[in-house]
C-alpha cells in the first residue's frame, strides 16, 4: 500500500530558542534524521515549514517535498492541514510525526506500517511505550477529510478520539516515541550534550 510521510516542522521553537528541525541528533539534524527514516518507507515525504523556513530548507540535506504554511502562527492543526493538502491522491495512508520526535526506532515505523494489509483494518495506529502514547502515528486516507475539516482551535487528537473503536495501539519497546524535545533540558537528556 502507498504511504505518504508527513513531518511537521513549522513551529517557532520559542522554548528551544533555536529551530528544532536543525538540532543535531547523532550525525544529522532532527529533520534529516526523520526524512531518512520516512523516505525508506514512504513516498512522498512531505515536510511542512513555517517559521525559519528559508534557514531550514538551506540546511536540509535529504530530499523531501516541502510545503510552506504561511499561517503557521495559527498552530499545529493548520500545519497538519497544509501538509495533508500535499498528500497525493494515490496515497492510501499517512505516517505522521512532529520534528521534535527524532529518536523513534526504525522497527517502530515498520510495526506501524506492517498491519496495513489486514482488511478490515484500523483507521488509526498509535505506538505505545509503557502505557504512554507517542509518535509517529499512522492513519488511513479515510481520515484526511476529517482532519482538513477541523477548525482553527480543533486538535487532531479529537479526530483520533472519535475513532477510538478503530484505533489500534501497538506496544513497542521504544522510548523514542515519547522523546518530545521541546526545550534545552529535554535536548540535553536526549543527546547528553548542551544546546
Amino acid at each position: 500500500m502507498s504511504v505518504a510521510g508527513l513531518i511537521l516542522a513549522a513551529g517557532e521553537s520559542r522554548r528551544m530558542g533555536f529551530p528544532k528541525a536543525l538540532l543535531r541528533y547523532r550525525d544529522e539534524t532532527f529533520l534529516d534524521t526523520l526524512i531518512g527514516l520516512f523516505a525508506a518507507r514512504c513516498q512522498p515525504v512531505i515536510v511542512v515549514l513555517g517559521a525559519h523556513s528559508d534557514r531550514i530548507r538551506e540546511r536540509t540535506l535529504r530530499p523531501a517535498t516541502f510545503a510552506i504554511n504561511a499561517d503557521y502562527q495559527r498552530g499545529q492543526t493548520s500545519s497538519m492541514q497544509c501538509g495533508l493538502r500535499a498528500v497525493p491522491a494515490g496515497a492510501e495512508s499517512v505516517l505522521f510525526t512532529l520534528v521534535d520526535h527524532p529518536a523513534v526506532a526504525p522497527a517502530t515505523l515498520d510495526a506501524l506500517l506492517a498491519g496495513q494489509v489486514h482488511i478490515p483494518g484500523p483507521l488509526v495506529r498509535v505506538p505505545r511505550h509503557q502505557g504512554r502514547r507517542g509518535h509517529p502515528i499512522w492513519f488511513s486516507r479515510e481520515l484526511i477529510a476529517e482532519f482538513l475539516g477541523l477548525q482553527d482551535l480543533g486538535a487532531a487528537r479529537e479526530i483520533v478520539r472519535s475513532h477510538a473503536a478503530q484505533t489500534e495501539f501497538l506496544d513497542v519497546d521504544d522510548p523514542g516515541i515519547l522523546a518530545d524535545i521541546d526545550d534545552p533540558a529535554a535536548y540535553g537528556r536526549l543527546t547528553g550534550a548542551p544546546l
